[in-house]
């Protein structure tokens, strides 16, 4: 299952992207996780179903320090390969 997340609010600043990727590891979630200019954070997350759910909980969460206002999500229609999660600049 491959989906793309938009989360919104005060996500930047607080080691969200390097949080993220720790959620990702230990869930054996690949895919890509980046800040945005309208200070935003962006996720391209692929794996099994049971783990992009939990990993959508914890966007809604994220890391201490974040507050979370809004979590978009949108299943990708065509399977994304990656090898691994990473922060992408």
């Amino acid at each position: 299952m491959t989906v793309h997340i938009m989360i919104r609010g005060k996500v930047q600043g607080v080691f969200f992207r390097a949080s993220a990727k720790e959620k990702a590891d230990a869930l054996q979630i690949v895919g890509w996780v980046k800040n945005l200019p309208d200070r935003s954070v962006a996720i391209v997350a692929h794996g099994s179903a049971e783990s992009i759910r939990i990993f959508i909980e914890w966007c809604h969460e994220g890391p201490r320090g974040a507050s979370v206002s809004e979590v978009v999500v949108t299943e990708e229609a065509e399977e994304i390969k990656f090898q691994r999660f990473v922060i992408a600049t």
